[in-house]
């Protein structure tokens, strides 16, 4: 934890007492590469060593329903039925528990989406933050992204771009989100930090390792098919090459993460 966490904890914590207020800290990574698991030692450290209030938001957290999402998939392209792109999370909604959470006072009640039931958990169960925050650590996969230049969405990078999404309507249209909403949420974000992979293809490797330790805990038919994963992990491919390749240079800090899940040394910039 000390080659990475306590350094990074730190950078944040002198980020915070600089603007005097509290702060959205945007946690960066693919699928699998730790986020959950730095945000609670993060929260830790932010807490115990440096005193601060200090919760996370999930990025996962503020899908759109099931409903809404299906009904994206009816009206604007069959591929928005899949929860993870930008354009099936509630943008608005994220920006109203941003500011409750850093600007309000007394209980917050944070979202949270039910993965089981493919669906936002009912607000009754829903567990209330106190507010005002210090720091705000908001947690996903494409936290800080931006939108791909034109000539990089012509043509498909995979075999679902190409096989669902032939005219690129699909691609545009998560491109076109992250230029818009996304862009306001993002710009919001007062210090970033990216969890940096080898490469997109680990994130498959960590995918499959995953779904293999839930098929032998839970018996064969637990989880997705090998198949079914390659497939799923396609969704996120585009977006995922485009933040390893821009990331690294906007980032305020890139956290190495070898395929054993090892961190390494953190990069600061500036």
């Amino acid at each position: 934890m000390d080659n990475a966490w306590a350094p990074l904890a730190e950078a944040i914590a002198r980020r915070q007492a600089a603007a005097g207020r509290g702060i959205l800290v945007g946690i960066n990574g693919p699928q699998g590469s730790g986020k959950s698991t730095a945000c609670l030692f993060l929260e830790a450290l932010l807490h115990g060593q440096h005193g601060l209030r200090v919760a996370t938001l999930g990025l996962d957290d503020l899908y759109l329903t099931r409903a809404e999402r299906h009904e994206l998939a009816r009206g604007v392209h069959p591929l928005l039925a899949t929860r993870g792109v930008p354009g099936t999370h509630d943008v608005a909604l994220g920006e109203a528990v941003i500011t409750a959470l850093l600007s309000g006072h007394g209980a917050v009640s944070v979202p949270r989406f039910d993965k089981a039931i493919d669906d936002r958990a009912p607000e009754a169960e829903w567990p209330a933050v106190e507010a005002p925050l210090d720091v705000l650590l908001f947690e996903g996969w494409c936290i800080g992204a931006g939108p791909e230049d034109e000539a990089a969405l012509t043509g498909p990078i995979n075999a679902l771009e190409g096989e669902e999404d032939g005219d690129g309507r699909w691609r545009r249209g998560v491109s076109a989100a992250l230029a818009g909403p996304y862009a306001a949420l993002f710009a919001r974000l007062d210090y970033l930090a990216m969890l940096r992979p080898p490469g997109f293809e680990q994130v498959l490797e960590w995918r499959l390792v995953q779904e293999a330790k839930l098929r032998a805990a839970r018996g064969p038919d637990a989880g997705m098919s090998d198949a079914a994963i390659a497939r799923f992990v396609m969704h996120y491919e585009r977006l995922t090459r485009h933040m390893l390749a821009a990331l690294p240079a906007r980032a305020d800090a890139v956290v190495p993460i070898d395929a054993d899940h090892r961190v390494g040394t953190v990069a600061f910039r500036g």
